[in-house]
């Protein structure tokens, strides 16, 4: 369901122009993210598919709420732009681990803690440039951006060594 809110936000954000709307379903969208990782393991519903889709989702999601963010002028470029990177570089990780065989990592807590941190920042980016409250959503912003992004990359470094490793046992 998370992967049929993407196109919606899209239309959202790009087609209809409504920035605040926009940025409560990507709120909601974060919500329904902790929830249903929550009940999975809660109710011992893991599945590998869910293991391979909830980060899919979650990458898609909020690369399109930052890119869309980025073209509508609502988050900064230095925010946006940092994100953006590590998406990429994790992703491309994430590939080359896949064509190698190397499956699928484990979420690292610390890395849900930069989800949460980026998918409570990027739309207070939204609401902050709609006028929503700004006294507020602009410091939120700013926090969880900048810490966001410093726990991202430091979780991505940590998943680069992870793929190391796993490749590097592969060939041996």
């Amino acid at each position: 369901m998370r992967l049929l809110a993407i196109p919606w936000f899209w239309w959202l954000l790009v087609g209809e122009g409504r920035v605040v709307a926009a940025a409560w379903l990507a709120v909601a969208v974060g919500a329904t993210d902790w929830v249903d990782g929550y009940l999975a393991r809660r109710l011992d519903q893991v599945s590998a598919v869910g293991k391979v889709l909830d980060p899919v989702a979650d990458r898609l999601m909020i690369g399109s709420v930052v890119v869309g963010g980025l073209v509508a002028g609502v988050v900064p470029a230095v925010i946006g732009v940092a994100l953006v990177a590590r998406e990429l570089a994790v992703g491309i990780g994430a590939l080359v681990l896949g064509a190698r065989g190397g499956g699928a990592l484990e979420v690292r807590s610390l890395g849900k803690a930069a989800t949460f941190l980026v998918y409570g920042a990027v739309p207070a980016f939204y609401f902050d440039a709609a006028g929503y409250l700004p006294w507020l959503f602009g410091p939120l912003g700013w926090f969880g951006g900048v810490v966001g992004i410093v726990l991202y990359y430091w979780v991505a470094v940590e998943y680069l060594e992870d793929m190391r490793r796993v490749l590097r046992e592969a060939t041996n």
